[in-house]
C-alpha cells in the first residue's frame, strides 16, 4: 500500500478559496488552526455569540453563522457531531452549496449510510487523522503531523482526490504519512475498532478483570491496579513499538501468561462474538439502532451509560487517582 506524504500532494489545489470548518471542537480547531498556519483562507462556521465563537476568535480566526459560511466557501469541512449531520446540512449547508465547491468530511458515517446526499455537482472528499485533534495541532506546530486517511466519494470536478491530499497536507498528514481508503472501509473499521477493541472490547474487559477478582475476593484497590492502572504502561510499549516492544520490557513470566492465557480468553467464542458486531456495522444494523436512538431521545443510551458511570471500579479509581501528582495539571490521554 503506498504511504503519500508531501511531495504527492499539491497544497495550491485547496487554496482556490475559502475552506469553511464548521464546528469548533477539538478537531475543528485543530484543522481551523493548521489551515490558516498553512496560508488557507479559513472561516469558522458557528453560533454567533456561542463557546465555539469565541474561541475561533480568540484564535485569532474569522468567524461566521454556518450558512454564510458555507456560501462564502469553496470547500466545507463538517466537523460537528454525527448526529447533527443530517439537520445541519438540510438547513445550513444544502441551500449554500455551490457546484465545483467539495462537500469534506473526517468520517464515513454520513455519507456510507445515507444520511446526507450531496448533488451530484459538488466534490464529496474525507480526510481523517487518526488521533485526536489536540495531537493533531501539536504535532504539526512540531513541524511534524498525525497519519490521516483520505478517499473520495465523489468526484464531479475531476480534481476530488488532488484536493483530499492537499487537504490532508496542510493539516499535516502528508508529513506523516496518508493512506487512501474509502468512506466505506474508513467508517466500518472505525466503528468495529471503537466497539470491539478500542473503548467496548477494552472497558469490558477491564471490567471483567475486576470484577473477576474481586469477588474472588481481592482488594478493590489491587485489583484497579492491576488491570486498569498498568494497562497504559502496556498500550505505551504496545503504541511505541507493537507486540515485539513489549515483550523486550515486560517479565518472562508476563511473556509466558500472555502466551498461554491470553487465548483462553479472546477464544475463537470472542472472535465469532467480533465477527457478529462486524456484521452489524457492514449491514447497518448498528447505524440503525444508534439514529433511532438519537430520534427517541437517547434514553437506553443514558441509561447505559449511567450503569458505566456507576461502576464500583469508577468509586476505587477516583480515590486512587488523587494520589497520582503526576496526573494533575495535565490531560494524560493526549501528553
Amino acid at each position: 500500500m503506498k504511504i503519500y506524504t508531501d511531495d504527492d500532494a499539491n497544497p495550491q489545489a485547496m487554496k482556490d478559496g475559502p475552506v469553511a470548518i464548521i464546528g469548533f471542537g477539538s478537531q475543528g480547531r485543530a484543522h481551523a488552526m493548521n489551515l490558516h498556519a498553512s496560508g488557507c483562507d479559513v472561516i469558522v462556521g458557528v453560533r454567533p455569540g456561542g463557546a465555539g465563537d469565541k474561541k475561533a476568535s480568540e484564535d485569532g480566526l474569522k468567524t461566521a453563522p454556518i450558512a454564510e459560511a458555507a456560501k462564502a466557501a469553496k470547500t466545507i469541512m463538517i466537523l460537528t457531531p454525527d448526529m447533527t449531520h443530517e439537520k445541519l446540512y438540510r438547513e445550513e449547508i444544502a441551500p449554500n452549496i455551490s457546484a465545483g465547491d467539495a462537500l469534506a468530511f473526517a468520517h464515513g458515517f454520513t455519507i456510507l449510510y445515507g444520511r446526507v446526499t450531496p448533488p451530484a455537482d459538488v466534490d464529496v472528499i474525507m480526510v481523517a487523522p487518526k488521533g485526536p485533534g489536540d495531537l493533531v495541532r501539536r504535532e504539526y506546530e512540531r513541524g511534524r503531523g498525525v497519519p490521516c486517511l483520505f478517499a473520495v466519494h465523489q468526484d464531479a470536478t475531476g480534481k476530488a482526490r488532488e484536493r483530499a491530499l492537499a487537504y490532508a497536507r496542510l493539516i499535516g498528514g502528508t508529513t506523516a504519512g496518508a493512506i487512501e481508503t474509502s468512506f466505506r472501509e474508513e467508517t466500518e473499521t472505525d466503528l468495529f475498532g471503537e466497539q470491539a477493541v478500542l473503548c467496548g472490547g477494552a472497558t469490558e474487559l477491564i471490567l471483567a478483570g475486576f470484577e473477576t477478582l474481586t469477588e474472588a475476593g481481592y482488594a478493590p484497590e489491587v485489583a484497579y491496579y492491576e488491570c486498569l492502572h498498568e494497562l497504559k504502561l502496556i498500550v505505551d510499549l504496545l503504541y511505541e513499538g507493537g507486540l515485539a516492544k513489549m515483550h523486550e520490557f515486560i517479565s518472562e513470566t508476563a511473556i509466558y501468561g500472555d502466551l498461554v492465557s491470553g487465548p483462553r480468553v479472546i477464544d475463537e467464542g470472542a472472535r465469532e462474538r467480533m465477527r457478529g458486531v462486524l456484521k452489524d456495522i457492514q449491514d447497518g444494523t448498528f447505524a440503525q439502532n444508534w439514529i433511532l436512538e438519537n430520534q427517541t431521545g437517547k434514553v437506553r443510551y443514558e441509561k447505559m451509560l449511567e450503569a458505566d458511570l456507576n461502576h464500583p471500579i469508577e468509586e476505587v479509581g477516583k480515590d486512587l487517582r488523587e494520589r497520582m501528582a503526576w496526573l494533575k495539571g495535565g490531560n494524560a490521554a493526549t501528553e
